[in-house]
């Protein structure tokens, strides 16, 4: 990772474990993930931005595989995840050879262009829905 690359993830995730999480996770309509945390057990809440498919939850995550919630995910693949204010029960699965740019495109957009813009580590994820 470039210099300017490590600054800039440590800045966007500085804010986001601030400041934005914080205050989006009390957001009623907000995309929940909840993820058990690899050496705690406690668990972990991330707001994020994707799309339900069938019974399928689609999203990219900006960082990849530096991004705690998704080295919890490798951890543990079991997640719950909270759409239109449903908890739903999941199990989540990291897609690397999914084009994450691509998939950008078929969700929402606001969530896309924060991601493009401030990712450096593209990676999709899929939670399959049990529930």
């Amino acid at each position: 990772m470039s210099r300017f690359s490590e600054v800039k993830f440590k800045a966007v995730t500085s804010f986001q474990r601030r400041l934005a999480n914080p205050l989006s996770t009390r957001m009623p309509g907000q995309i929940l993930l909840e993820t058990t945390g690899r050496t705690s057990g406690l668990p972990r809440l991330t707001p994020v931005g994707g799309r339900l498919i069938g019974r399928e939850f689609w999203w990219v995550s900006e960082y990849g595989e530096k991004s705690q919630y998704v080295r919890n995910i490798q951890a543990d693949p079991k997640v719950r995840v909270r759409i239109n204010g449903m908890w739903h029960t999941a199990t989540a699965h990291l897609l690397p050879d999914d084009d994450a740019r691509a998939r950008l495109k078929s969700l929402p957009s606001y969530n896309s262009a924060v991601v493009r813009a401030l990712g450096t580590n593209l990676l999709t994820l899929r939670a399959d829905l049990d529930d």
